[in-house]
């Protein structure tokens, strides 16, 4: 579990995103699309899962947003440095098929967890649509790796500084008017995938999306990242992390992510972490 490449990726006054290389032979082996490692810096410290941005014989690539306490300790590690644990990989794969024509569509560090999934599905054959949105064009990730894999590209961003002003939704709402998609997936901060489930639930469009519920343990035990799906609870580690975007409860959802705000804000202070 020893870090072995580290590189800032994203990089504004207000975030900063980090790509690691880390030892992890076992996890790259068995790892496919759409599937999560849960990470502990310290044996102190919280667990947190991470998608497996990418992987190779002997090694994984995960990227991190600062955001908390925990991913700013993360942050600080250096190259030979080693986290206290990672287990995986965790959640169902993606179901890699040919589905037709796909609108991938990812948000903030969202980005980082289309990829893998677009890179499978355009090996399948599909047509990959891809927009992606951030804050400011300094938070833009792997427009080339993504460029790469998709057939069409579009790009946003809250202050105009990059591609389109405005919103993922802007752009997929455009597109809708004169393509025809069998699957959109997307992968963000909640209000943006609530906005393209009730965007593309109207019309019928299957809609996938990859939740990013608080999680503890990751293995069904604890209950933190429980969602309500078609009415039933289902557990985001263990019965996901992806679900029919429909079926989501969006309402509740908002309210659970925010249930450690507070805590969150108390202990970046104490420990004089920005957070």
């Amino acid at each position: 579990m020893k870090i072995i490449e580290k590189n800032i990726i994203g990089l504004s006054k207000a975030a900063k995103i980090i790509k690691l290389k880390i030892e992890a032979a076992e996890i790259a082996r068995k790892a496919e699309a759409g599937q999560f490692v849960v990470a502990m810096v310290s044996d102190k410290g919280e667990r947190f899962p991470l998608t497996v941005v990418d992987k190779n014989k002997d090694s994984i690539t995960l990227i991190v947003q600062e955001a908390g306490l925990t991913t700013k300790f993360l942050g600080k590690l250096s190259i030979g440095d080693s986290l206290f644990a990672l287990v995986g990989p965790l959640g169902h794969p993606t179901e890699i098929k040919k589905y037709g024509k796909v609108a991938m569509v990812g948000g903030g560090v969202g980005i980082a967890e289309i990829y893998p999934v677009a890179k499978a599905l355009k090996r399948f054959g599909n047509n990959i649509t891809t927009i992606i949105g951030v804050k400011t064009k300094d938070l833009l990730i792997l427009e080339k790796e993504l460029r790469e894999v998709s057939d069409q590209l579009y790009l946003a961003s809250d202050d105009g500084s990059v591609g389109k002003k405005g919103f993922t939704l802007d752009i997929l709402r455009d597109l809708l008017k004169d393509n025809k998609y069998d699957l959109v997936y997307a992968v963000g901060p909640v209000l943006m995938m609530k906005s393209i489930s009730n965007l593309t639930s109207p019309l019928g469009i299957k809609t996938l999306v990859s939740l990013n519920s608080l999680m503890v343990d990751a293995t069904g035990m604890c209950g933190s990242c429980r969602v309500n799906i078609d009415g039933k609870v289902k557990f985001a580690c263990i019965d996901g992390p992806e679900f029919n975007a429909h079926l989501v409860d969006w309402r509740e959802l908002e309210q659970r992510n925010k249930t450690y705000e507070k805590q969150e804000k108390h202990i970046c202070n104490f420990y004089k972490i920005d957070g």
